[in-house]
């Protein structure tokens, strides 16, 4: 009982919002909340993996997050960019402004616009509050187990949850991967940042030929995440209705 009612004290107060692409979303969890955890979520991170220390790779890393922050209308000095001295081509970004990304994928991505699109992609993720939706969605489907502790504030637990809703938590034995809905949302919002920021659009589908290529991905069937090979056809079309905008704002480019 008292599951059930953390669960439905958590929805009736919660918010029915809309995504920036006009998607329909359930939000159980407040904004400060999601932030508080995911900075927990990053401090842990941070322990457990080392950070690096690489002048060029940190430089590079901060100057495009800071481009596409400026391009999404964000403030970029709200922001904490990390990277981490890790061989999985992996990034991500976390409630609270947090971004992480690993050297693995620094060294995959052929040019910076490359690595412009991984990261837009994340903050996609984090402005579309896709990680607040998974944690809603879970909430719903658990039967208040993961309202109540949450509505109880176990610090160590929430962080679990927010890695797990952010396709982090494997670690943890709880992994709540972002749906293909949230993948392509992400995917689109990362390309219209890249072109507002002056990074060709283009380069998001070549970097996902490349991803496919390393074998980064499992097949389709057997993953929430499109397959590379699908990817790159809906982001290559797609990529195309932002190539004038990109061509109009390539001076604002600031780390080619």
């Amino acid at each position: 009982m008292p599951y059930l009612i953390a669960l439905l004290t958590l929805l009736l107060f919660s918010s029915c919002a809309t995504s920036p692409t006009g998607r329909k979303q359930l939000l159980a969890v407040s904004e400060s909340k999601m932030s508080q955890m995911g900075a927990q979520s990053f401090d842990q991170l941070k322990k457990q993996m080392k950070v690096s220390q690489d002048a060029k790779a940190n430089q590079t890393t901060k100057c495009l997050s800071y481009d596409l922050l400026k391009a999404a209308g964000q403030n970029p000095t709200e922001w904490e960019v990390v990277v981490f001295n890790e061989k999985s081509p992996n990034a991500f970004a976390l409630p609270g402004n947090k971004i992480g990304v690993h050297t693995g994928m620094i060294d995959l991505a052929q040019n910076k616009a490359q690595l412009a699109a991984v990261i837009g992609h994340e903050i996609g993720h984090v402005l579309a509050n896709h990680g607040n939706e998974r944690v809603s969605q879970n909430m719903v489907v658990q039967g208040g187990l993961m309202a109540t502790s949450i509505a109880l504030g176990g610090e160590s637990k929430n962080s679990q949850l927010v890695l797990a809703a952010v396709g982090l938590g494997a670690q943890f034995g709880v992994l709540m991967p972002f749906s293909r809905k949230h993948e392509t949302e992400a995917d689109k919002l990362g390309v219209q940042y890249m072109a507002a920021a002056g990074y060709d659009p283009r380069e998001a589908s070549r970097l996902w030929v490349i991803m496919g290529g390393a074998g980064q991905s499992p097949p389709e069937f057997l993953s929430t995440h499109p397959s590379p090979s699908s990817r790159v056809q809906y982001l290559q079309t797609y990529a195309q209705k932002y190539v004038t905008t990109y061509e109009n704002n390539r001076s604002k480019a600031k780390c080619l």
